[in-house]
């Protein structure tokens, strides 16, 4: 089954690695927030946070799972708890997906990230990238157990 999924990450540190992984076939509409170049995430940038907070609600309309891409800054992002209280609101399935061995533009890895808290006192599963497939099985497992 097609899902919409919403991927909440640390745009600047681990976009590389993200794109890596949000481009699956059986993934429908995967947003990032809204920002799907760093002009846009510049622009709200600009305008504050309620512009930004207004961009992270836009992205996760019409999703059914958010999947919090791990780095090793991720639990130290500004918006990361706003990203998973909105989804936590919104009955998304939620999942913690650990990106750290991802290589970015530059072939490097990272360390491994916190898993941000919220995750942790929401029971969220965290894994390890593996590949697409395990990510796809993963994806619609949190879907399913959110009742979607």
């Amino acid at each position: 089954m097609a899902r919409r999924v919403f991927f909440s990450f640390h745009y600047q540190r681990d976009i590389w690695r993200v794109n890596q992984i949000r481009n699956i076939g059986e993934i429908v509409g995967a947003s990032a927030a809204g920002f799907h170049d760093a002009s846009l995430w510049e622009e709200a940038k600009k305008k504050g946070d309620a512009a930004i907070k207004a961009m992270i609600d836009e992205g996760l309309k019409n999703t059914s799972v958010t999947v919090v891409c791990i780095g090793g800054a991720t639990s130290g992002r500004k918006y990361i708890n706003y990203e998973i209280n909105q989804s936590i609101a919104r009955g998304n399935g939620l999942l913690g997906i650990q990106i750290h061995e991802l290589k970015d533009k530059n072939g490097n890895t990272d360390v491994v990230g916190v898993t941000p808290a919220l995750l942790v006192n929401a029971s969220t599963p965290v894994f390890k990238y593996v590949s697409h497939d395990k990510l796809k099985l993963r994806i619609e497992e949190a879907a399913k157990a959110a009742g979607k």
